[in-house]
């Protein structure tokens, strides 16, 4: 058994599509903290998304706090940071099997009787399903462990997203395209994080911030009304593997996971949980999209609104850089900015 050992893998935890990801940012923004945020051992990851924010301060603090309300981001933070044994060689054998996989020895399952020839294609579905059946199966029979679990499991989501027919979520796939990417299963990355203490939890925001004390609090909420609970909801499913009746056109399961940061009362919230924070520094992301000509991309919360917010809380330094946002083909929003707030509480 080994800690941490790189192997031959082609996903890191920014290999990744995922709407409103911070990787280009990651130097910009890491520059800033550095350079504005003095004396800190603790990083505190309220909206976490892709982890990929957490993973860029790795080497500068002490103490993580990585938190998301998606069960397929907490299972994938798992993967990536948990520092816990996992046998190498083990799950080396996993992929070899995996990528061996012919198609004429299985059968049909939930993910190819939902998702082929949608999603993806309807072999490529197949084979999916199989290595999520049997990731479970392993797990219950006690073949491998907790951390082998995690890891194969981001393994499959990393490789299937990197080949899905769709634009970068999953809110449609694409209906005209016949030429679907062939899937082939590979192994995620791990981060070292050895001599770190990492608190993953999926909790909503507003609640698990009463509990935590640290040094900074990093916020990227949502800001429209796009629920990443139903964007990614084909990642949920085949995490949490429980099957639910799907309805629709984008065959989504039945609502759960709700972001409040996504309606009409989102000012209010956000208020709140700024208000509840007990830290020596905030910083706080935000798009210019609020004058945006499609209604589903309009933020829910102004950009004076979030600045009064937080001058209430302490002072606060506003900086901003011109950054290509998110458009799945709808919206048209020239000269956008990507906004970093930087308070330093009372």
């Amino acid at each position: 058994m080994e800690y941490f050992v790189k192997y031959d893998s082609m996903f890191n935890i920014d290999n990744r599509r995922y709407v409103g990801s911070k990787t280009k940012l990651i130097p910009w923004i890491r520059k800033e903290i550095i350079s504005n945020c003095k004396s800190c051992k603790s990083f505190c990851d309220l909206f976490a998304g892709t982890g990929v924010v957490s993973n860029s301060f790795i080497d500068i603090y002490d103490t993580f706090y990585i938190n998301d309300f998606l069960y397929s981001n907490e299972i994938i933070y798992k993967a990536f940071f948990e520092n816990k044994k996992y046998d190498i060689d083990k799950l080396n054998k996993i992929k070899k099997k995996y990528k061996e996989i012919r198609i004429d020895e299985i059968s049909d399952n939930y993910v190819s009787k939902n998702y082929g020839n949608k999603f993806f294609s309807n072999d490529d579905a197949k084979i999916i399903g199989h290595i999520r059946e049997n990731i479970e199966k392993k797990y219950k029979n006690e073949k491998i462990n907790e951390k082998e679990y995690d890891i194969l499991l981001a393994s499959l989501i990393y490789s299937f997203d990197k080949i899905a027919n769709t634009v970068g979520h999953y809110d449609a796939y694409r209906k005209k395209t016949k030429n679907f990417e062939k899937f082939e299963f590979d192994l995620i990355n791990p981060i070292k994080t050895q001599g770190k203490k990492i608190i993953i939890t999926r909790e909503d925001s507003n609640i698990i911030s009463k509990k935590i004390r640290g040094d900074i609090v990093f916020i990227d909420p949502p800001y429209n009304s796009r629920q990443y609970s139903r964007f990614y909801h084909l990642l949920e499913t085949i995490v949490k593997w429980d099957k639910p009746k799907l309805y629709g056109t984008a065959l989504k399961p039945k609502e759960e996971n709700m972001s409040d940061y996504c309606r009409a009362n989102a000012p209010v919230v956000f208020e709140e949980l700024i208000k509840g924070l007990k830290c020596k520094y905030i910083i706080v992301t935000y798009n210019n999209t609020y004058n945006s000509k499609s209604s589903s991309s309009k933020n829910k919360i102004t950009l004076y609104e979030i600045k009064s917010i937080l001058q209430n809380k302490g002072k606060t330094i506003i900086l901003n850089k011109t950054h290509r946002f998110f458009n799945a083909g709808k919206s048209n929003l020239e000269n956008h900015k990507e906004y970093l707030f930087i308070t330093k509480v009372k």
